[in-house]
């Protein structure tokens, strides 16, 4: 089993890029391979799946991604090539409020999912979901999405994180503009 994969890309497909480690290139299924840049290193989160007519690796661009596509595919009727366009159409704060608040409406707008689907993800995965997001991220690009992702999930309100979010130094680590902003917001 695999848990991340370093290398460059190598090559960008409509579903799927190949990573080229070592001079073997490993093709690996991901949410958004536009994410992705030729020629770029990138560590690729990876999950490996092995069926009895198929082995395919599925990779994200970050730990957390990963953790909530392996909930996703632990979903009954919900496998690994329905669990990729909900990632790459969803953030992952947005699928995981929508599961905690029951929003079906909000599940039925990814491909494939219907209403009993979208039901059976709340039923499967509400409650479950608290712990993913809270980390952080691996990526090598900071973003100011990334400091309201981790204040979210720390139980901050969009509208008091709008506030501090401005206040914060971008030019900081992640780690430190969290440190910074929670000193703000504690004020």
């Amino acid at each position: 089993m695999y848990d991340y994969i370093n290398g460059k890309i190598a090559e960008l497909k409509y579903n799927s890029i190949v990573v080229d480690n070592g001079g073997v290139g490993y093709l690996i299924y991901v949410p958004n391979p536009y994410a992705f840049e030729v020629g770029g290193e990138y560590k690729v989160f990876v999950y490996q799946q092995v069926k009895e007519d198929e082995n395919a690796l599925f990779g994200f661009k970050t730990r957390e991604e990963k953790e909530l596509f392996l909930k996703l595919i632990s979903v009954k009727g919900l496998g690994c090539r329905m669990a990729l366009p909900i990632l790459a159409v969803g953030s992952i704060q947005g699928i995981m409020d929508a599961i905690e608040r029951e929003n079906i409406l909000y599940l039925k707008k990814f491909p494939k999912i219907g209403e009993k689907l979208a039901r059976q993800i709340v039923l499967d995965l509400k409650g479950k979901l608290e712990f993913i997001g809270t980390g952080i991220s691996d990526d090598v690009v900071e973003t100011e999405q990334e400091l309201q992702e981790a204040l979210l999930a720390l139980g901050y309100k969009e509208k008091e994180i709008k506030k501090v979010a401005s206040q914060v130094d971008s030019s900081k680590t992640i780690e430190e503009q969290i440190k910074e902003a929670l000193r703000l917001l504690l004020k």
